[in-house]
């Protein structure tokens, strides 16, 4: 997992922030897609994991996420580890998330909260004619991941 500040410019007009350049990443994790959602409060989506899709998030507001990630790659150093970490308008930043990752995110504040994702694959694939790359475990009952 990479994880990123977020950098705000403020002038007297407003304010402008970058939530991904192609100079800052890897070229097999550059977006291929993105999307904004909106999250209502004590709402968690996931867990899940992906094959092959890298998940580029981006938290910035104005409500607060809490992200869970359990990492299952055999071949990494942290294989097995848990991880949680708080993001929101305090605390701007991105996160790569790899295949192999299982995640999940949740509004822990008290407003609705967005977030970007910009995956490095297609939801489904060209044309949305792909089965989706997900193994979701919140329909699970015998998987360790599940957030309840």
């Amino acid at each position: 997992m990479i994880v990123r500040d977020l950098r705000m410019h403020s002038d007297h007009r407003g304010w402008v922030m970058e939530l991904y350049r192609q100079d800052e990443m890897a070229e097999s994790d550059f977006p291929v897609m993105a999307y904004l959602s909106e999250t209502l409060c004590g709402v968690t989506r996931g867990p899940h994991e992906h094959l092959y899709q890298t998940d580029y998030f981006a938290f910035f507001g104005p409500g607060e996420f809490t992200l869970h990630m359990w990492d299952i790659r055999a071949e990494s150093p942290s294989w097995g580890n848990y991880s949680r970490m708080t993001f929101g308008p305090e605390k701007k930043q991105t996160v790569l998330v790899p295949p192999g990752v299982v995640h999940a995110y949740e509004n822990t504040g008290d407003i609705p909260a967005w977030v970007l994702n910009a995956p490095n694959r297609l939801y489904a694939g060209p044309g949305k004619s792909e089965e989706v790359d997900e193994i979701r475990h919140e329909d699970r009952a015998d998987s360790p991941y599940r957030m309840n």
